[in-house]
């Protein structure tokens, strides 16, 4: 095989890609992405190594993450991005390495001469890369299920990673969160029990906690606590930019430079939940959100006509009948061949983004999809607001089950269950979201109960956090000694690693009995999955009839 991938839900017949990914990554830039994976183990080698010496740059760990996000699913296409960041890594390996060789002889008075990984000491020119990549993949590790639980680390990493990443593009780092990059990556390197790989994914489970956290407070100090807020759906007679992605700084850069324009600003995809924030509410220029997720954009972004930019992942490859490629931009970790990439910030400087709005003035206004509104920003603490509300709902038996149904959309007809699920569900059942998911129900008219709408949405995928910590705070109102005890059952849908970030965060928290489809994760081999299922009750999905009558009865 020329390549293998099996990082999202959509990976070919729920096994792995072996020579183009479903999701139309082509084999050169998977062996390009195992590659810089690869080299970023070589930096935590030394990393790790180096920890107690004082000779870590932050830096060191803020490019392992944003390394480490470059890589998920329909982030980068770009080739050229990859090998540039593949001579960065060795360049940062190095470097790393000479200042622990250094800091080392220093203290011990001796020359460094332990063994390490061939990751961290391997430096191949620019042509060896194709070979040294086919040999250093996934499926270098030769046990199914030592490969599993290294893969299921490394996949979660990289949904970490990019929460990391958005937190600190804010200006909040945890120095802790980068050392424990290192710590997971470098142990992936060794020969450990079953018991400590195990150990290790739970503990990327509490870093993945951490790092939502940590991403919760920046946007919400930032930008301000969400609230519950009415959107536009349809259009207006304007030339407009369509932001897509999840950066939130990346869309208060580019409404600061599109005031007074002329040039209207939608949302798309992820970046509808940026309507929540008070912050953006002043301008008059930031209309609606256009179209739904992000497996439908090619003909949303066609329709659109004016310019698109895309903050990070969630990009998709043109089809053949798109014309919208010379309208189209990139910036952070996301990139695709030929199209005008944003520089990143410097010196504190806000991104240029005159190109767009230059390229958006020459286009026509977007085409009409859809009218009407949609009702989001049900973070915790807008929720914790109408707390007495609820639990009053609850105890008069006005809302007999919470479903959380948050996660990722995708391509597949099976996610239609979703959908069906949502309308299936009684109506004193009350439906909590986050992330793309939300598209398969959030147009519904679902109703309310006493006032409270039957869909809450959080947010974005990473505000999946908020969905935890209204089970906690919940727990807490009811008191109740375990979160399990509530009247929460969980059906949720996955697409790419930042959902597993989020599973992993649920059953750090100790979450139990989820349901998670529409198929287990292909990186789970026989025996870890019935790890997962004999200690946390995590089980694939039914038939909507079936999971319906089991989740409205708690099971």
């Amino acid at each position: 095989m020329s390549m293998f991938c099996f990082q999202c839900q959509e990976t070919a017949k729920n096994s792995g890609c072996t020579v183009r990914g479903v999701c139309g990554k082509p084999e050169s830039t998977a062996n390009l992405q195992d590659l810089l994976i690869y080299v970023l183990k070589g930096i935590a080698v030394w990393g790790k190594k180096a920890e107690n010496l004082g000779v870590l740059d932050k830096s060191d760990g803020l490019f392992i993450a944003q390394g480490l996000f470059a890589t998920i699913t329909n982030a980068n296409w770009d080739d050229d991005r990859f090998v540039g960041l593949i001579g960065e890594a060795i360049k940062r390996r190095d470097d790393l390495r000479a200042r622990f060789e250094a800091a080392y002889k220093e203290k011990e008075g001796r020359s460094f001469d332990g063994s390490v990984p061939d990751c961290a000491t391997w430096d191949g020119s620019i042509s060896e890369y194709a070979d040294k990549a086919l040999s250093v993949g996934v499926l270098a590790t030769e046990n199914e299920d030592v490969r599993s639980l290294r893969e299921l680390l490394v996949i979660g990493l990289k949904g970490i990673a990019a929460y990391g990443d958005h937190a600190a593009v804010l200006g909040y780092e945890d120095p802790k969160i980068y050392g424990f990059f290192m710590e997971a990556l470098d142990s992936t390197t060794k020969d450990l029990s079953v018991d400590e790989m195990v150990a290790m994914v739970m503990k990327a489970g509490d870093f993945a906690v951490q790092t939502m956290a940590l991403l919760d407070r920046a946007n919400t100090e930032t930008y301000g606590k969400p609230e519950i807020t009415e959107v536009e759906l349809g259009v207006r007679n304007n030339p407009a930019i369509l932001i897509s992605g999840h950066d939130l700084r990346d869309m208060e850069d580019l409404l600061k430079q599109t005031e007074g324009t002329g040039v209207d600003v939608y949302t798309h995809g992820e970046m509808l939940p940026a309507h929540y924030y008070p912050a953006f509410k002043k301008y008059d220029h930031f209309v609606g959100n256009y179209g739904n997720s992000w497996w439908l954009q090619n003909d949303e972004f066609e329709a659109f006509n004016g310019a698109i930019l895309m903050t990070t992942n969630c990009l998709v490859p043109l089809k053949s009948k798109n014309t919208y490629k010379d309208r189209l931009f990139t910036t952070g970790m996301t990139g695709y061949p030929g199209v005008v990439h944003i520089p990143d910030r410097e010196d504190g400087k806000p991104k240029d983004f005159s190109a767009v709005i230059e390229k958006a003035k020459s286009c026509p206004a977007p085409t009409e999809l859809e009218t009407g509104k949609i009702v989001g920003g049900f973070a915790h603490d807008q929720v914790m607001a109408l707390a007495d509300k609820i639990v009053e709902a609850v105890k008069s038996g006005a809302i007999k089950r919470f479903v959380v149904m948050a996660g990722c959309d995708g391509r597949h007809k099976t996610r239609d269950y979703y959908k069906e699920v949502a309308e299936a569900l009684p109506k004193d059942a009350v439906i909590l979201t986050a992330g793309c998911a939300k598209y398969r129900y959030n147009k519904l008219n679902l109703g309310d109960i006493g006032g409270i709408p039957r869909v809450l949405d959080a947010g974005q995928c990473n505000d999946s956090y908020s969905l935890a910590v209204i089970a906690l705070k919940l727990k807490e109102a009811f008191g109740l000694e375990d979160i399990n005890e509530l009247p929460i059952s969980y059906d949720i849908a996955w697409y790419e690693q930042k959902a597993v970030a989020v599973l992993l965060a649920l059953l750090f928290l100790g979450v139990k009995d989820i349901r998670l489809g529409p198929t287990l994760p292909a990186f789970l081999s026989p025996n870890v999955a019935k790890v997962l299922v004999d200690n946390f009750g995590i089980r694939g999905i039914g038939t909507v009839e079936e999971d319906v009558a089991a989740i409205m009865a708690g099971r």
